[in-house]
């Protein structure tokens, strides 16, 4: 599992003691409010084992993310395959932080970060991002990373009941999009291609 750097974060292989914040994340109702249910800390580690093993596999995942300057586990980034239930298909960036984590531009500088190694590492031609309709945090972040929506992308997920979680927009990113304009600054090389 590739590791990657930037100015202030560590991307890396989860660690057990990544499991005991991981589960806090998933437990607190803000970090959870655009995402559902509130998980179990057995859910939790349940979701990190999956993500561990979809990584080993592919050679592209959800990294943890370290602030660098501390150590301290903040969330996690990365990239993941769209799952077969959704109406379109691609490769997907996301983040997730905790609370502590607002604010501060981490979201923005993983996912810089993170598009690098779709682009440069992965050789991918496009980048999608999903959220739900009322996540605005999100939507600001997919804005500053260069994405842009067009409303006829936007969906309803199938996997989520009926409610304002279900009503999602998408969000797009080419190579050619991420122009040397783009506020790459805060990334670092440091990455090795996959196996």
């Amino acid at each position: 599992m590739p590791e990657l750097r930037t100015d202030r974060l560590l991307l890396r292989r989860w660690r057990e003691s990544d499991l005991e914040p991981w589960a806090e994340m998933n437990a607190d109702p803000e970090v959870r409010e655009h995402l559902g249910e509130l998980l179990t800390p057995e859910q939790s580690d349940a979701t990190v084992a999956v993500m561990q093993a979809e990584f080993d596999e592919r050679g592209f995942g959800w990294w943890a993310l370290e602030a660098r300057e501390t150590g301290e586990f903040i969330g996690r980034a990365g990239l993941d395959e769209v799952g077969a239930d959704m109406p379109f298909v691609g490769v997907d960036i996301g983040w997730r932080l905790k609370r502590s984590a607002w604010g501060h531009g981490f979201a923005t500088e993983a996912a810089l970060t993170c598009l690098a190694f779709g682009f440069d590492v992965l050789g991918l031609p496009e980048i999608i991002a999903t959220t739900t309709a009322g996540n605005l945090r999100s939507q600001a972040v997919m804005r500053r990373i260069g994405m842009t929506r067009r409303h006829d992308d936007d969906f309803e997920d199938p996997s989520v009941p009926e409610g304002p979680l279900r009503q999602c927009v998408l969000y797009r990113i080419t190579r050619r999009m991420l122009t040397d304009d783009a506020p790459r600054r805060n990334t670092t090389s440091g990455t090795t291609p996959p196996p």
